[in-house]
C-alpha cells in the first residue's frame, strides 16, 4: 500500500518541478531509481544536497544502495564530496556497515584516507564493523591515522570496549603509545571506561600494574551518556516515507512518543547551561547545538572549543520539527563518535520531539 502510494507520488506528472531537498532525500532514501534518474536527465545537479545526510550518492551509501550510487556516478557525482559534517560517502557506508557499498566505493576510486580528518577506518572502528575494518586495512588504510582531535581508531576501540577490533588493529601495527590532543592514549581511554582487557592489551605488564593501582579519577571523568536509540531513528525514517506516500502517520507518531519516553527513563537529567558567563540566556527554542573545535598547533597550546545554541532566524513554522529530530539524532551520533558529551543534544532531542507532538498529524 505504502510503496504503491510512493510510486504515485513520484509519477511523471510530479516531475515537472525540480525537487526540494526534503523530497529529494526521501526519494533517494526510498530507492526510487526511476524518479531520481528522470530528475538527473532533466538536468538536476548530480551533487544536489538533500535535507539530511548529504548528496544523493551519500544518501545511497548510507542506505547501502549500490544501484543508486551507480546512477549518480554515471551522471557525474563526486565520490569524495564532503557533506556539512565534513564526511564522505565511504565514511557513511562504513558507519552503517554496508560492506558491498564500501567495496564498490573503493573499487571506483574513493579515497581510503583523509589526513587530519575523520576517515572510514575511524567510523568503522567506532561502529564495530569488523569486516569493514579488515577491508579498509587490506586496501591501504593507515592504521594510525589521526582524527581532527588527534585520536586513532585504536583509541576509539578502547573507548567503546571493542576487544576483537583492538586485537585486529594492534596486529595491523596500531601504536598503543599514540596520544591525542588532550594527552590521552588508548590506555587512558580503556581505564577511564573500565575496559580492563583492552587496557592490558595496549600496555606493558608494568604499565598495566601501575594503571590498576592509580586512582580512577586520574584517568578523567567517564562520560556516561548513551546515544539516542536506533529505534527512534528507524521510526523517524518510517514516518518520512509514510508521509511521502500520503499515508496517515498517527500510529507511528505514537510509537515515536513511546520510544522517547523509554529513552527519557534511561537518560540522565540534562541541563543546557550558559554559553558565555555574564550574558543572559536567550529565550525561545534552540534550533540546534553547534560544537566547533580547532586542533591545537602544539601540545602546549590549548585546544579551542566552543559550544553555541543556534536560534532560528525564521518562524518555527518554517522548520518542521520532524527535520529537527532527524538532524539532532545525526548530531548525537557524531558527537559520541568524537568522544564529546551528548547531554545538551539529548535535551534538544526531547524538546524537538515535544514540538513534534504539537504538530497536527497529516
Amino acid at each position: 500500500m505504502i510503496l504503491a502510494a510512493i510510486v504515485g507520488l513520484f509519477s511523471s506528472a510530479a516531475l515537472a518541478a525540480r525537487p526540494d531537498p526534503a523530497l529529494f532525500a526521501t526519494a533517494v532514501e526510498a530507492g526510487r531509481i526511476e524518479t531520481v534518474q528522470q530528475w538527473l536527465e532533466e538536468g538536476l545537479d548530480p551533487d544536489f544536497q538533500g535535507d539530511r545526510v548529504g548528496s544523493g550518492l551519500m544518501i545511497a551509501a548510507w542506505e547501502g544502495n549500490v544501484a543508486m550510487m551507480e546512477l549518480f556516478l554515471k551522471h557525474g557525482a563526486h565520490l569524495d564530496m564532503d557533506n556539512r559534517y565534513d564526511e564522505q560517502a565511504l565514511q557513511l557506508a562504513a558507519w552503517k556497515g554496508h560492506l558491498e557499498a564500501v567495496e564498490w566505493l573503493l573499487a571506483h576510486g574513493a579515497s581510503v584516507d583523509r589526513p587530519g580528518k575523520w576517515n572510514a577506518l575511524h567510523y568503522a572502528a567506532f561502529a564495530d564493523r569488523k569486516d569493514i575494518v579488515e577491508l579498509l586495512l587490506e586496501r591501504g588504510a593507515q592504521v594510525n591515522a589521526r582524527a581532527p582531535n588527534g585520536s586513532t581508531a585504536l583509541m576509539m576501540t578502547a573507548r567503546e570496549g571493542r576487544e576483537e577490533l583492538a586485537r585486529l588493529l594492534l596486529a595491523a601495527g596500531a601504536d598503543p603509545r599514540a596520544t591525542n590532543d588532550s594527552g590521552d592514549s588508548a590506555l587512558t581511554w580503556a581505564m577511564r571506561h573500565e575496559h580492563f582487557k583492552i587496557a592490558q592489551m595496549v600496555s606493558t605488564a608494568a604499565q598495566f600494574a601501575k594503571a590498576v593501582q592509580a586512582a580512577p579519577e586520574s584517568f578523567g571523568a567517564r562520560v556516561r551518556s548513551a546515544p539516542a536509540p536506533s529505534e527512534i531513528e528507524e521510526i523517524m525514517r518510517r514516518i518520512r516515507l509514510t508521509q511521502a506516500a500520503g499515508q496517515p502517520v498517527e500510529a507511528l507518531r505514537k510509537d515515536l512518543f513511546a520510544a522517547v519516553e523509554r529513552f527519557k527513563k534511561d537518560s540522565q537529567k540534562l541541563v543546557i547551561g550558559r554559553v558565555n558567563p555574564g550574558k543572559p540566556l536567550r529565550r525561545g527554542k534552540p534550533q540546534a547545538l553547534v560544537i566547533t573545535a580547532r586542533r591545537a598547533e602544539t601540545r602546549k597550546s590549548p585546544q579551542e572549543e566552543r559550544a553555541e545554541l543556534v536560534y532560528p532566524k525564521v518562524s518555527e513554522e518554517a522548520t518542521p520539527a520532524t527535520g529537527g529530530v532527524t538532524e539532532i539524532l545525526e548530531r548525537i551520533a557524531r558527537a559520541r563518535a568524537a568522544g564529546k558529551p551528548t547531554g545538551d543534544l539529548r535535551k534538544a532531542l526531547l524538546e524537538a520531539v515535544d514540538r513534534f507532538k504539537k504538530e497536527p498529524a497529516p
